[in-house]
Formats: C-alpha cells, structure tokens, sequence
C-alpha cells in the first residue's frame, strides 16, 4: 500500500487550496479514505472521511470550508480547502485502512505541508 500526498503550500487567510493523495497497492474503489492534519505542537486529528459509496464526514472546525471526494478510476481522493485560517496551518496526512489487509492496519501518506499566514 502506498499513499502520495501532494498540493501543500503556503496561503494567506481566506485563500483555498486543494490537497491530492494518490493510492496504490490495494483496492483503492471498496476503502474508505481519510485526511488527517497535525498541527505543530498538537496531537494528530481526522479531519475528513470519504467512504466507497461517496458519503462524507468532517470534523466541526472545517465543516462548510473543506470538502473531500474521491476519484476512483484515478485513485485518488481531494481535500479542497477553501476559506483557509492561520489555524487551518498543520501538516496533511491521508490515510487508509484497507478492509482487505490483515491484520488490520492504518496505511499514511507522507505528509503535505500548508501554512496559513499573512
């Protein structure tokens, strides 16, 4: 299983961006897929879920600002960013977990940078 992040950068407030994760090495159509962040200095948090039927969940802070969606002939799942704050600043992890991998196991990305700032 491989996991390849892309589309980091640095953006001023209010700006978007759009995060690419490219995946291989398992059968990327019937996974649910998610993005992580972590702040610096802070605990790694799940920011968004897509599962294989395409619903979506996210957490509180970027509802309404974030939307993940998923590619499935490309292998490839989004994270559009939208309205970005200094907050929104963190290293971007996505990650799977295969239902057909066992024992059981979290697969990551290699992370992507954003930094929100004036």
């Amino acid at each position: 299983v491989q996991l390849q992040a892309s589309g980091g950068g640095s953006v001023q407030p209010g700006g978007s961006l759009r995060l690419s994760c490219a995946a291989s090495g398992f059968i990327f159509s019937i996974n649910a897929m998610r993005w992580y962040r972590q702040p610096p200095g802070k605990q790694r948090e799940l920011v968004a879920t897509i599962t294989s039927s395409g619903s979506t969940i996210y957490a509180d802070s970027v509802k309404g600002r974030f939307t993940i969606s998923r590619d499935n002939a490309k292998k490839t799942v989004y994270l559009q960013m939208n309205s970005l704050k200094p907050e929104d600043t963190a290293v971007y992890y996505c990650n799977t977990r295969p239902n057909e991998v066992r024992p059981r196991t979290d697969f990551w990305g290699q992370g992507t940078l954003v930094t929100v700032s004036s």
